[in-house]
Formats: C-alpha cells, sequence, structure tokens
C-alpha cells in the first residue's frame, strides 16, 4: 500500500485526513468521556445531517452547511437547557431527530436524482477531497489552539465544575466553547466514519487509553495515537478489502476495547 500512497493522490488525502481526524478526536474525545458528554455529541452529529442536505440543496460544499447546523446545535442545547426546564436528554432526541429530518427533506426536494448521502452517514476515508482536507486542517488548528490556551482552565472545569465557578472562572463561556470544539470535532469525523458511527471513534480510543493513564495530558496523548492506529489500519483493509472504510475503523476500535478489556481483566484476576 506505500507505493499506492505515493502514487495516488487520493490515498494520501485519506492518511492525511486519518491523522488529522485523531488529533481532533482524541483531544474532544478524552474532554467529553470525562465531562459525560458522549450522547450530547451524538445529538450534535446527527443534527448536522439537516447542514448536509441543506450544502446539497443549495449548492454548496455539505461539510460547510454540516458545519452551521453543528454550530447551531451546539450552541442551542446549552442555551435552551439553561432557560427552560426540559431535560438534556429530551433536547438531544429533539436535535438529533430534527436535524436527520431536515436533511432528508432537503434531500428530497433538491433537483435532479438525489445524492448519495452514504459517505456522510457511514463514512468513506477514501473520497476526502483536497477542499475536505483544508476544512479539517482549520477546524483542528482552531481545536489545537484552544485547548492550549484554556488548558489549566478546560482541567479544572472537567474534574469540579462547582469549585472552578467558585473562584470566579466563566464556566458558562467554557460549556458554550467546549460545545463548539465538539461540533468542529463532529464536522471533522464525518467524512471519516460518518455521521452514524461517530461516537464510537470519539469514545473507543479514550476508553481503551483511560485502562493506562489517568494524567489528562497523557490521556489525550494516547487517545490521539489509538485514534491513529485504528484510521490508518482501517484504511488498509478498506483499501485492500474493498469494504466501507467508516464500519472498518469502527469495528477495529471497538474490538481493541473489548480486547483491552478482557486483557486487563485477566491480569487483575492473575495477581490476585
Amino acid at each position: 500500500m506505500l507505493e499506492a500512497i505515493f502514487k495516488y493522490n487520493f490515498l494520501q488525502n485519506a492518511v492525511f485526513s486519518a491523522i488529522l481526524a485523531s488529533i481532533a478526536c482524541g483531544i474532544i474525545g478524552t474532554i467529553i468521556m470525562e465531562k459525560k458528554m458522549v450522547m450530547i455529541s451524538g445529538g450534535i452529529a446527527h443534527t448536522a445531517f439537516g447542514g448536509i442536505g441543506m450544502g446539497y440543496y443549495f449548492n454548496i460544499e455539505p461539510i460547510i452547511g454540516g458545519l452551521i447546523f453543528s454550530v447551531l446545535a451546539a450552541l442551542g442545547i446549552p442555551t435552551i437547557q439553561r432557560k427552560t426546564t426540559t431535560n438534556s436528554d429530551i433536547l438531544i432526541g429533539l436535535f438529533w431527530s430534527f436535524g436527520m429530518a431536515v436533511g432528508i427533506l432537503f434531500v428530497a426536494f433538491t433537483p435532479g436524482y438525489p445524492p448519495d448521502m452514504t459517505s456522510y452517514l457511514f463514512g468513506d476515508i477514501l473520497t476526502v477531497s483536497k477542499i475536505d482536507l483544508y476544512i479539517i486542517v482549520v477546524l483542528d488548528v482552531i481545536i489545537i489552539s484552544v485547548i492550549l490556551s484554556f488548558f489549566n482552565l478546560f482541567k479544572a472545569f472537567l474534574f469540579d465544575e462547582e469549585f472552578t465557578a467558585v473562584l470566579g472562572i466563566p464556566t458558562t463561556l467554557l460549556d458554550y466553547i467546549l460545545f463548539i470544539l465538539i461540533a468542529l470535532t463532529v464536522v471533522i469525523l464525518i467524512r471519516v466514519v460518518g455521521i452514524i458511527l461517530i461516537i464510537a471513534l470519539l469514545t473507543a480510543p479514550t476508553s481503551i487509553a483511560k485502562q493506562f493513564t489517568y494524567n489528562l495530558k497523557h490521556l489525550m496523548a494516547l487517545s490521539i495515537l489509538l485514534g491513529i492506529l485504528f484510521c490508518l489500519l482501517g484504511l488498509l483493509f478498506s483499501y485492500k478489502l474493498n469494504i466501507p472504510s467508516g464500519a472498518a475503523i469502527i469495528i477495529l476500535s471497538v474490538s481493541a476495547y473489548f480486547i483491552f478489556s478482557a486483557f486487563k481483566k485477566i491480569l487483575s484476576r492473575a495477581k490476585i
């Protein structure tokens, strides 16, 4: 496959996107796991489908449409939650289903033949274009810059939100920033594993990493490395076996989690 990577641009785009997506995934995946925001991430991801459908309807880049809807969902969920007594699970479900429904309507109203939405739902890393890659790079830079700039604040916010607020740190602002970063990460991952499978890639590498360390920096770094490993192996299997890349990446990630968990359990019993 190495020869093919140097020969074909689409494989080069796939490798670069796998690495870049894993960076965002490792960082934000760690945060949402620590903050227990996994389902919120799923709600934002599915809302993005409405933006992708809108992109096709108005003949703009679908990922840009997905970004718009993701950010709106990221701002809408915490705002409505604060101003009403609506349970967060209800809000997530409403945004989740509303985004999918809007996307379906936009696709249905799009003139001509209906577009193939499979790559956006289930991912196809082999179809990542130069434009997609540029968008991923920009979003990655934003995520890394924000996390590096406010790392200690986020660390305090994750482990003791009430004490952080007592110290005078604007936790509401941090909450909104975190939601927006989740939205950006979702957009990055759509082209790699698809809307349906995003949650698994956000959680599996971090879940494995947590079996080896609880240090936040080490957790992020290990999650990134595991994400890169799973994405590249999934890309390899996808290319060699001609199977969907998103499914290959997720099956590898989830299988690795269960294998590591079982191995750790065996070791702990052996020590007893």
